[in-house]
């Protein structure tokens, strides 16, 4: 067995939180879709989630059953932290299938377990949840009552606990490997796709201590006009003389993810650079100042908001949102959001993300941090130079 990331006191206690939760709602059993919210509850880890996947949850039973395709069963019995008999692997003739489908199996043994009459809790809103997967499950289990439970799990992920805030320490130190990388690699007439190479080895093996994860979300290196737009992917595009480039890495160990956004001026920086970035950094410091214990989200951009205001800027997107265990697509945690009505109170054991992304007409800049909220106020997991990193 591939040693665990927590002790099982953990992963139980989690469960309980979310059954308090469920017992609330008058849940009886939760189906989790999100692979994050999984890997959370039962240490699964796999490539496995391009086939139905789920995790259920009852009121009363102790442990979890994780229920996936039967040939990544040895991955669970490899990884999850339950007992071998709550692995359960759906039939191969099930996969891929036009005349059948996993969730028809899936719900036929949830009846057999005799749940299938229960007021039912389903994550909606997941990334690999299919609405053809959601219409089989549900005729499948026709007695049942059932109710949205989005972001259920997630919420209760959001306070986190001394030992994953240590992971999340060590992604962080990845994520300054990854960027300190990358503004060695990258200079006039190199390519994006061999900037990116060396950027990912730095995410992966950064350290000499421990393994680093695939990142969530892949690195992103924005050179020239191609900085204006803040999710286009990389090519074999070559960076130009006195180019602004914004960096959007991470590090990952243990799925826990901290991400860092930086920039980099091949050549001279332009003034509307230079000041732009004057302006992001003292709004990165009044982000900071603001975060705390009893403070709310659409408060802390509120103080951001008022500094760039007095720059004359304008920003439309959020500037920041709760993050931690992480599979691709996205490292959000889809809870918290820095941006105006979101009234969400900081707790401590709170993580977030805070990007100051300034994408303008044919350029952009990042700036970025990954937060802490303890109980004096906050941390930086990521601490680096956050000004502008000027390469001649």
């Amino acid at each position: 067995m591939i040693e665990l990331p927590f002790a099982r006191d953990e992963y139980q206690h989690r469960l309980r939180r979310i059954r308090a939760e469920m017992a609330k709602r008058g849940l009886e059993l939760l189906i989790v879709n999100d692979v994050a919210n999984q890997h959370y509850i039962t240490a699964y880890d796999g490539w496995s989630f391009y086939t139905p996947q789920v995790v259920l949850v009852t009121i009363e039973e102790e442990e979890p059953v994780w229920i996936g395709r039967a040939m990544d069963a040895a991955g669970g019995l490899l990884t999850a932290w339950m007992k071998p008999e709550n692995v359960v692997g759906f039939p191969e003739d099930h996969v891929q299938r036009a005349d059948r489908h996993p969730m028809d199996w899936i719900a036929s043994w949830i009846t057999q377990k005799g749940w299938g009459n229960r007021h039912i809790g389903i994550e909606l809103e997941a990334y690999y949840f299919s609405p053809k997967a959601h219409a089989r499950l549900v005729a499948g289990l026709p007695n049942a009552k059932w109710h949205d439970a989005d972001l259920l799990v997630n919420w209760i992920r959001a306070i986190k606990t001394a030992p994953e805030i240590a992971y999340l320490r060590k992604a962080s130190a990845l994520a300054e490997a990854a960027v300190t990388r990358a503004y060695e690699v990258i200079a006039p007439g190199v390519r994006e796709c061999d900037a990116i190479a060396a950027i990912q080895a730095a995410q992966v093996a950064g350290s000499p201590d421990f393994a680093g994860d695939i990142t969530a979300l892949p690195p992103t290196i924005l050179g020239g006009e191609n900085a204006s737009a803040p999710h286009v992917m990389w090519s074999d595009r070559r960076f130009g003389d006195n180019e602004t480039i914004a960096l959007e890495l991470a590090g990952v160990c243990r799925r826990y993810a901290a991400g860092l956004a930086r920039t980099m001026q091949l050549g001279k920086t332009p003034t509307r650079v230079s000041d732009t970035a004057t302006a992001v950094i003292e709004g990165m410091d009044a982000v900071l100042g603001a975060v705390r214990p009893g403070t709310t989200a659409e408060a802390v951009e509120g103080a951001w908001r008022k500094v760039i205001e007095r720059h004359g800027l304008k920003k439309e997107s959020r500037i920041g949102y709760s993050i931690g265990v992480a599979y691709p697509p996205d490292w959000g945690e889809h809870t918290i959001s820095l941006r105006p009505g979101d009234k969400t109170v900081l707790a401590p054991g709170n993580v977030l993300h805070s990007i100051l992304g300034m994408w303008m007409d044919g350029w952009g800049i990042e700036v970025s941090e990954t937060i802490l909220v303890t109980e004096a106020g906050h941390e930086t997991l990521t601490r680096f130079p956050r000004e502008i990193h000027v390469k001649a």
